[in-house]
C-alpha cells in the first residue's frame, strides 16, 4: 500500500530537504495514492514503477523549492511566449513539437532536464550535462524491458518532451491516468483547479532558462487542452499550434498506447472500459479547447494538418509561423529540414492497432467529434 506521508518522508530523507512549497500539491498526491491503492490493480513491477514515479516528483519539487530559496532572483526571469503544441494525442504533436524544437530561436523542455531540473542547466555545459547520460540509460532500460514502445513514441534524452514531469510535481496531470487505471483520480482531475499547476510549471521554466537561454519557449502536451484558461492565466502571451487528424484514426492509436503502458504496471486488461474512458476524455478536451478558442479568438492559434505535416513539414511549419507572427528564417528552415530528414515517418517501425478492440467504431467516434470535424480540417 502507498501512503502519502511515507512518500513525502522518503523524499525528505533522500534529499535532506523538507520544504515542498505550497501545500497545493498535496490534494493531487492523496488522490493518486488512493487510486494506486484501490483502482490500479498494480502488479509487483507496477508497485516499483509507480513508487519511483511519485518519489521522483516529490524529490524534484523539494529541489526546485530549495534552489529558489538559495537564489530568489530566479523569480525575476521573464518567460517569452510560449508557443504550445496541442491537439489530440497521435495527431503528430510529437513530430510537430520536435520540428519547432529544432528551430534555434526557441528554448524547449528537454527530457533530461524535465526529469531532473536542478541544478539549473548552464549554457556552457548543456550538451555534456551528466543528466543526459542518465536519461539515456533510463531509455535503454525502458527499450530493453518494453521494446514495443520504440514504435509507439519517439523519446530521446536531448529531444523536446512533454510537460508531464513539470505538471506531475503538482500531482495534477492526465499522464498519471495514462500509466495506470485511475478513474477516481481522473474524475477529480477533470474538475480541479489547475491554476497553481501552471504557476509551478512557470516556476520551473524560469529556473531552467536562468543560466541557459533563449527565453522564447516552445512546449507541448495534448493535456493542456483540458485547462487552457488556467494556462493562459500563467502565460498571458501564449500561442498555440493545434494539430489535427481524423479522430477515428487517432482513438485506436491512443488506446493501444495507453493499454501497452498500463500493462507494465498491471495485469488488468479491460479494453472496452479503456476505449470508453479515453473517448469521453478526449471529446471533453476538444470541447474545452474549442470553447476557449471561441472566447479568446483565432489570433492565438495556427492549425496544422497531420497530412500536411507528413507531406511537407518545412512548408507546413513556415505557414504556421506566419499565422502566429513568428520569424521563419533561413536558419530555421535548414534546422527544421535536417530534423525532418533524420526522422522520416515510419522510420521507427509500424504501429498496428484495431479500433474495434476497444469497443469503438469509426462512425461512432466521428459522431462524438462531430462539432470538431465540422470546424477543422481533421480528415487525414
Amino acid at each position: 500500500m502507498f501512503d502519502a506521508d511515507e512518500l513525502e518522508a522518503g523524499a525528505r530523507a533522500a534529499t535532506g530537504l523538507d520544504d515542498f512549497g505550497s501545500s497545493y500539491y498535496r490534494a493531487g498526491l492523496e488522490r493518486i495514492v488512493d487510486a494506486l491503492n484501490t483502482e490500479a490493480d498494480l502488479n509487483d513491477i507496477g508497485q516499483v514503477i509507480q513508487h519511483a514515479t511519485i518519489s521522483n516528483a516529490l524529490i524534484q519539487r523539494l529541489k526546485v523549492e530549495d534552489t529558489y530559496r538559495q537564489h530568489p532572483e530566479i523569480d525575476d526571469e521573464v518567460i517569452d511566449g510560449p508557443v504550445f503544441v496541442i491537439g489530440l494525442p497521435r495527431t503528430g504533436t510529437t513530430a510537430l513539437s520536435q520540428l519547432v524544437a529544432a528551430d534555434p530561436q526557441f528554448r524547449s523542455l528537454r527530457m533530461w532536464e524535465s526529469q531532473a531540473p536542478t541544478p539549473p542547466p548552464e549554457s556552457a555545459t548543456q550538451h555534456v550535462d551528466p543528466r543526459i547520460a542518465q536519461a539515456e540509460a533510463g531509455l535503454k532500460m525502458l527499450d530493453d524491458m518494453f521494446p514495443l514502445m520504440r514504435t509507439l513514441y519517439n523519446s530521446e534524452p536531448t529531444a523536446a518532451t512533454e510537460c508531464q514531469d513539470l505538471m506531475g510535481m503538482s500531482f495534477r496531470t492526465f499522464h498519471f491516468d495514462g500509466a495506470v487505471r485511475a478513474p477516481g483520480y481522473l474524475a477529480w482531475l477533470m474538475e480541479c483547479d489547475m491554476r497553481e499547476t501552471y504557476t509551478f510549471h512557470r516556476r520551473v521554466l524560469k529556473l531552467l532558462q536562468w543560466h541557459c537561454p533563449p527565453t522564447l519557449w516552445h512546449l507541448k502536451t495534448p493535456v493542456h487542452m483540458f485547462a487552457l484558461d488556467a494556462l493562459v492565466e500563467a502565460y498571458p502571451n501564449a500561442k498555440f499550434l493545434w494539430s489535427h487528424r481524423d479522430p477515428a484514426k487517432v482513438m485506436g492509436s491512443v488506446c493501444s498506447l495507453i493499454q501497452y503502458v498500463r500493462s507494465w504496471s498491471s495485469d488488468r486488461n479491460d479494453a472496452n472500459e479503456l476505449g470508453a474512458e479515453q473517448l469521453d476524455s478526449w471529446v471533453e478536451a476538444v470541447r474545452r479547447a474549442m470553447d476557449f478558442r471561441s472566447r479568446v479568438g483565432d489570433d492565438r492559434f495556427a492549425d496544422v494538418s497531420f497530412a500536411d505535416l507528413q507531406a511537407d513539414p518545412v512548408r507546413t511549419l513556415q505557414s504556421s509561423y506566419e499565422r502566429l507572427g513568428l520569424s521563419f528564417t533561413d536558419a530555421t528552415a535548414e534546422s527544421v529540414k535536417q530534423w525532418a530528414e533524420g526522422h522520416q515517418p515510419g522510420s521507427r517501425g509500424a504501429h498496428d492497432y484495431d479500433l474495434a478492440a476497444y469497443g469503438l467504431t469509426a462512425a461512432g467516434v466521428r459522431e462524438r467529434f462531430a462539432d470538431y470535424l465540422a470546424a477543422y480540417d481533421a480528415t487525414a
